[in-house]
Formats: structure tokens, C-alpha cells, sequence
């Protein structure tokens, strides 16, 4: 089950990482415009940039700690990491489902309940 979770944690770690750079350094890319379906309008606007890249940090944030808690294994310290930044991807997907985008929850939000499930199954 361990392997499971490892795999689970590190994919949810994978795609807190890719959005993060899709926010940083690509939000003018075809890729990160069609994922986060910004208007026209607002397309060229620097202040929409910056707002990106600050969210960006965060993504990047997220997926640091679960990766710190991978390397760690699933030592009681390890284990614990792991846990509380996959609740925080979970509550940053729900919050986000409901201010932003309510696919959020299944494209980020399953990903990380699935794994929380299983890390809480390892205990």
C-alpha cells in the first residue's frame, strides 16, 4: 500500500509542479491558456501576469513539500508531511472549485483525496 500512496503523492507532486511552471514562466503559452481559459482581455494584462506567477509559487510550494515528505519515506516524519500537504492541496482544490473553477476538484481534487485515502490507509 505504501507504494500506492508514494505513486499517488507523487503524481498529485507532478502536477503541482507542472502548474507551476505553466503559471510562472508559460502563462502566455497556448497550453496554460486553454487550461486556465483566460479572457482575451486580460491576456496581455502584467498585473494578470504577476497574480499567475504568485499562484505559481504556491503550486510550487505544494508540490516541494510533498516531495520532501517522498524523500523522507514513510517514516512517522515522512508520513506526516505527506499527509498535511495532500490536505492542503484537497482544501486548495475545494476553495478553488467554488471561487474559480469547479473542475478544480476533480482535475486536482481527486487526485489528491485518492492519495490521502491511501496515506491514511498506511497509518
Amino acid at each position: 500500500m505504501e507504494i500506492l500512496a508514494a505513486v499517488l503523492v507523487g503524481i498529485v507532486a507532478f502536477e503541482h509542479l507542472f502548474i507551476m511552471i505553466l503559471e510562472m514562466f508559460f502563462i502566455h503559452s497556448k497550453v496554460a491558456k486553454r487550461a486556465f481559459k483566460l479572457p482575451k482581455h486580460l491576456e496581455g494584462d502584467r498585473n494578470v501576469a504577476v497574480m499567475f506567477a504568485n499562484q505559481g509559487l504556491y503550486n510550487g510550494f505544494l508540490a516541494a513539500g510533498l516531495i520532501w515528505g517522498l524523500i523522507l519515506g514513510f517514516n512517522p516524519t515522512g508520513h506526516m508531511i505527506q499527509v498535511f500537504f495532500i490536505i492542503c492541496v484537497v482544501v486548495a482544490s475545494i476553495f478553488g472549485g467554488f471561487t474559480s473553477n469547479k473542475s478544480i476538484i476533480i482535475k486536482q481534487g481527486l487526485p489528491a483525496i485518492l492519495a490521502l485515502v491511501t496515506l491514511l490507509s498506511v497509518i
